[in-house]
């Protein structure tokens, strides 16, 4: 393929996905890029407008194409210019857990949480009584 080309971790920096240069070669070296449908671990892989990068930023996947080569890194505004988001939409919320369980770690109930579990408790006991 011909074309101007630049470096992969000079493009992530540009682009504002990674905040340094040297985090947008961590990103790479452990294999969290995909360039075009395929793992790269070579922080000087060459890319080329048109080329789709996937990028696996903590709990978020981000699915750029490249529409332009940058020359700086500048304000966020110019950064955008050179991609287009592909990414999925965000995953919905998870829906809240039934009443009196609690997931772990979440803490101590509130007073207010405290009452409605005891609301429930008290409806299924006179439920179940004769």
């Amino acid at each position: 393929m011909a074309g101007p080309r630049q470096r992969l971790d000079k493009w992530l920096w540009y682009a504002r996905v990674a905040k340094t240069r040297s985090r947008a070669q961590k990103l790479i070296a452990e294999g969290r890029v995909r360039l075009n449908r395929e793992k790269t671990t070579t922080v000087s892989r060459p890319v080329r407008i048109g080329d789709v990068l996937t990028i696996g930023l903590g709990r978020r996947v981000l699915v750029l194409r490249i529409e332009d080569l940058g020359k700086r890194r500048g304000p966020a505004a110019e950064a955008q210019g050179l991609y287009t988001d592909l990414s999925p939409p965000p995953l919905p919320p998870p829906l809240p857990a039934e009443p009196g369980r609690r997931d772990a770690g979440t803490g101590r109930p509130t007073k207010r949480d405290r009452r409605r579990i005891d609301r429930l408790r008290d409806a299924v006991d006179k439920d179940l009584l004769p």
